[in-house]
């Protein structure tokens, strides 16, 4: 169906409408409008329609058709404009008369709640207020008490703690210890543990009844191990130390710390374990090259010198930089193929013997004279080859055969004493004290020596050896290493060496496969050099006190290393030396020491 637009029914209704022009349509009376259904548009306005539904534009309204509601104007009154900003009135403050109203509106809201809350005690059974009163205390004019009250130890509690809000909450959200309901009986027994049929706690065993351990006895064991292994307890391991300080001091220390910007971590002190900063440096002996083997290198132990001398018959002194090590000074001895050079405690002469002599010669540096030592009275060694001059730098020991250790004066090179031992001596070291010289023999013994008295003060069984090789002592005085034919070095407490018939050694290190002919201990004690000559690139470096292997070094891609005959370190463990059959004399710069 068609919709119709609803028009006037005639005329004279129009000119009502058009009488009144403040009448709105809506005003017209009803009866006057008609449903028609055969009103038609006029053809004028029938075109314009179609125009627009063609173009798609809505028909323009006439300017003014509609009055301005939104400028406040009605029908036949002018637009009204808006007062200026300049004469609007600001707000009303409250005035005293509104506080006081507040005032009163309060205290009489007080009034009422207190008058509910009598009303509601006298409905209570006496039972219940007299718990009230128990529990609360007796509030009856002031609930404000009461809340106080509930809330006070709590308050009380965060101001006398130092401790940060976070840190409160967590306290009074942390649950009260409770009680167990029962205990188990089955729980208070001990649970043994078999030492026997496990490879690490069997060596723990101090005899053969302690087959079984409880954990608690256990727990012990291995932490008189650790401390063993650590010469006593570590100072992070320490409870009893606490830093006592007031709390005006710890302010001004966090104070200080949040002054200051940078790295708040600073370098320990100790070398860490597993991997060792080096780096490869130019050889010592670059300035004169030789394809004769190395026999010994050693630094200076007071200046920045290294000491390179081999089968070629020379002792080559040379000035440590790092980058071209320059020569000092040769030293030639004709047809005296060097088996071991040795600098003296003070550094002031240079000890050298031969593989097929007896003569020892000694170099004085200071005069640059050569002084040859053909006999020493009441030594009766056809061949001198292997000696260790004493830290302190009284004594010279020379390792002689039939199991002879000969003892001499440094200063007059002339006889003190010997000492035999079993067997044939393998290799011989003194104790960093002087005091005693450690020897170890072909069967696989150590013996322990008093120098005064050249009494043996010890002797035990190199756990595993068969034939021994070398042996080295600490400059701390804490440990000894033996190395023996089969490639294992035993790194032992001299404390247990000295007491102990059969001690047992702190760590077994097995890195090698081959007899290990040379060891080395750096003057802080943190690392040991060992190593064969029997095979390429047998050379490691052992951290102590973890007595774990570095494993950058050697780097085997390289291979450049060889055949190694003997070692050094510097006298602040800033270089590390070792001399192989090739002739090259290597050097490494440690990175973890700062100095020479």
């Amino acid at each position: 169906m068609r919709l119709r637009r609803l028009l006037p029914a005639s005329g004279a209704s129009a000119a009502a409408a058009r009488e009144v022009p403040g009448r709105m349509r809506s005003e017209v009376p009803r009866e006057r409008l008609r449903f028609s259904s055969n009103l038609t548009m006029p053809p004028e306005r029938r075109r314009r329609m179609k125009l627009d539904r063609r173009t798609g534009a809505t028909p323009k309204r006439k300017p003014g058709t509609r009055p301005d509601w939104k400028a406040g104007a009605g029908p036949g009154r002018p637009p009204q404009k808006p007062a200026p900003s300049s004469q609007r009135k600001p707000p009303a403050r409250p005035s005293a008369a509104a506080a006081a109203i507040a005032v009163a509106a309060a205290e009489e809201e007080r009034r009422l709640r207190q008058r509910n809350r009598l009303t509601l005690e006298e409905d209570k059974p006496a039972v219940e207020r007299c718990l009230e009163e128990l529990v609360f205390g007796d509030v009856e004019n002031d609930e404000d008490a009461l809340l106080r009250r509930l809330r006070g130890p709590r308050v009380q509690g965060h101001e006398d703690s130092g401790d940060s809000e976070v840190e409160n909450e967590a306290k009074g959200n942390f649950p009260p210890q409770k009680k167990p309901v029962w205990v188990d009986e089955d729980d208070e027994d001990e649970e043994m543990v078999d030492m026997m049929n496990n490879r690490f706690r069997k060596d723990m065993m101090k005899n053969a009844s302690e087959s079984k351990l409880s954990k608690d006895n256990l727990k012990k064991r291995l932490k008189e191990e650790f401390q063993h292994a650590m010469g006593g307890v570590p100072a992070w391991a320490e409870t009893t130390k606490r830093k006592t300080s007031s709390d005006d001091e710890s302010e001004e220390d966090e104070d200080d710390l949040l002054q200051r910007t940078g790295n708040f971590i600073s370098t320990s002190t100790s070398l860490p374990r597993g991997i060792l900063k080096m780096k490869n440096c130019q050889h010592a002996n670059a300035e004169r090259p030789t394809v004769a083997r190395i026999s010994s290198v050693q630094f200076h132990p007071s200046a920045q010198i290294v000491m390179v001398a081999g089968l070629d018959n020379a002792v080559s002194l040379f000035q440590v930089d790092g980058k071209t090590n320059p020569k000092i000074q040769s030293i030639y001895l004709e047809r005296f193929p060097i088996f071991k050079a040795c600098f003296s405690a003070n550094g002031e002469e240079v000890l050298a013997t031969s593989n097929h002599s007896k003569v020892l010669y000694v170099y004085d540096m200071l005069a640059g004279k050569l002084i040859p030592v053909h006999q020493v009275r009441g030594l009766k060694e056809k061949i001198v080859r292997s000696f260790e001059v004493s830290p302190d730098g009284s004594f010279l020991l020379i390792n002689g055969i039939a199991g002879y250790l000969h003892l001499l004066a440094m200063k007059t090179k002339e006889l003190i004493g010997s000492m035999k031992i079993n067997g044939r001596v393998a290799a011989s070291t003194f104790s960093s004290d002087s005091k005693k010289v450690y020897a170890s023999s072909g069967d696989g013994e150590v013996y322990v020596w008093d120098v005064n008295s050249r009494k043996c003060l010890n002797r035990f069984v190199d756990e595993g050896s068969l034939y021994g090789l070398s042996i080295a002592t600490s400059r701390n005085g804490q440990y000894v290493a033996c190395g023996s034919n089969c490639g294992v070095v035993n790194i032992y407490n001299q404390d247990s060496c000295l007491q102990e018939t059969n001690p047992k050694p702190i760590k077994a290190i097995m890195n090698l496969v081959t007899g290990v002919t040379s060891l080395t201990f750096n003057p802080t004690t943190e690392i040991l050099a060992i190593a064969s000559e029997k095979m390429k690139e047998a050379v490691r470096l052992v951290h102590l006190p973890s007595c774990t292997v570095f494993s950058n070094f050697p780097v085997v891609k390289k291979k450049n290393i060889s055949h190694v005959h003997t070692m050094d370190f510097s006298p602040r463990s800033g270089y590390f030396a070792l001399g192989n059959e090739k002739g090259k004399a290597l050097m490494y710069r440690l990175h973890h020491y700062s100095d020479f």
